[in-house]
């Protein structure tokens, strides 16, 4: 029975994308593995591959359409002795099931120059079906061809319960044939959460058009990722309660300790910036005061281990906010060579998405925009978001009760009162304090 190839999510925010290029054309055979288009996510573009061997026999959404939603099919790939006559005949038979709510079986191959931990395999990766994908009772996708999953759909099984035969555990066609079905438990009514009322949107696009019709405008059209910009955000303002806590930072120890390390690290080309500073010390931070170091996950909080710090990356109509992993146990100058990858990267958006999911904490710097101070809105799941302004020069008092001038930088912790309460948000800001004003212990 020809498969249907569905527009797959390739990115946890992904709604629709555009598909950018076919690299196969009608007619062509495939093999698992081999690419079949290029698509751009709301964050990057991404090569797609097959799953199962077999012929492209209809191609249904054009190279360069944009706005093409998950799950919408794509393409239509035969198997061996099937014929165009075969997709007239099946699209009838799976016409409803494609109505089916459940999450598609989707994923792609980061692109060959971001590769690495995390990244998927080729037995992971592949083409979605008509027949969506299942998961099993801990909440991980079962992987199965799609034939297997039409099968499986036909005859009542549950794809938990049958053992796969394939590469890393992969159900096949033949592992089901055979299978019996076998009753799944109900659900309870207590399980599924009462959806709650969608907020109020604001004006229509037309009362907001029709405001305007006598003033001269230039109408922008918003990409994918502007969109999930504006959605996620606009989610976190409705939905995590923030409360924002203040210091000022004395920066004149930091800024002489790094002019002298970078004077000793000018012949490995290495040059530190206050940035790899503050990162480091939100690291250590969360590590001095764990309870900090936790992610709002739904009806439960996830206290981490390391200390996966995001930084926000401005790029041209958005930003990314890589993750630097195990940031606590990193020395400055890897943190700085890796920050450095990572922005380079993000700009030209090649990262992976393993190198932008995840992170406990985040880090927002605008003082090199001349920014006094600022309030950052968190990005979910995270628990608290550092806003950073400049150094700027002041009159303070000192400890002996003089006036003098220092270098003083404004910084601003945003953090969700779900995940941290006041005092524990108050430890940890004056932690990351601490360190910064004290740049050596962070070598201790």
């Amino acid at each position: 029975m020809p498969t249907e190839i569905l527009m797959p999510a390739l990115s946890p925010t992904m709604e629709e994308g555009t598909l950018a290029k076919w690299l196969v054309k009608e007619g062509d055979e495939v093999n698992a593995g081999d690419l079949l288009a290029e698509i751009e996510t709301d964050k990057a573009t991404m090569e797609f591959e097959a799953v199962d061997e077999g012929v492209i026999g209809k191609i249904l959404i054009e190279g360069g359409t944009e706005g093409v939603k998950v799950n919408t099919p794509i393409a239509v790939l035969l198997e061996e002795g099937e014929s165009a006559d075969d997709i007239e005949a099946s699209s009838s038979d799976t016409a409803p099931k494609a109505k089916d709510d459940t999450e598609g079986d989707t994923s792609a191959q980061a692109p060959k120059d971001v590769e690495g931990p995390g990244s998927p395999t080729p037995a992971d990766t592949g083409s979605a079906s008509a027949v969506p994908a299942q998961k099993d009772d801990k909440g991980e996708r079962i992987f199965a061809s799609p034939l297997a999953r039409r099968i499986a759909a036909d005859k009542g099984l549950d794809l938990s319960q049958i053992k796969g035969s394939g590469p890393k555990g992969r159900i096949v066609k033949a592992d089901v044939l055979d299978a019996k079905p076998s009753e799944k438990p109900a659900k309870s009514e207590a399980a599924t959460p009462a959806s709650a009322p969608a907020p109020a949107a604001g004006p229509s696009t037309e009362a907001v058009i029709k405001m305007y019709e006598d003033r001269e405008y230039e109408e922008v059209k918003l990409d994918g990722m502007r969109k999930t910009i504006a959605a996620r955000l606009t989610e976190a303002k409705q939905t995590i309660p923030h409360f924002y806590l203040r210091r000022d930072i004395k920066l004149d120890a930091l800024l002489k300790f790094r002019s002298q390390l970078n004077k000793q690290l000018e012949g490995r080309g290495v040059k530190l910036s206050v940035n790899d500073f503050i990162i480091k010390a939100s690291a250590l931070a969360l590590q001095a005061v764990p309870d900090a170091n936790a992610v709002w996950a739904g009806d439960r909080v996830l206290k981490l281990k390391p200390s996966d710090v995001a930084v926000a990356v401005a790029i041209e109509g958005g930003l990314f906010t890589p993750v630097l992993r195990d940031s606590d146990m990193k020395s400055l100058s890897a943190l700085s060579a890796e920050m450095k990858d990572l922005a380079t990267r993000a700009r030209d958006r090649k990262l992976a998405p393993h190198e932008y999911q995840g992170g406990a904490f985040a880090v927002s710097n605008l003082g090199m925009f001349g920014i006094d101070n600022f309030d950052a809105v968190i990005n979910p799941p995270h628990g608290a978001i550092l806003a950073v302004g400049a150094g700027v020069k002041k009159p303070v008092v000192n400890a002996d009760g003089e006036i003098e001038v220092a270098t003083v930088m404004s910084v601003t912790l945003s953090v969700d009162h779900r995940v941290i309460d006041g005092a524990l948000g108050a430890e940890l800001l004056e932690q990351i304090v601490q360190n910064l004003e004290n740049p050596m212990v962070m070598l201790a």
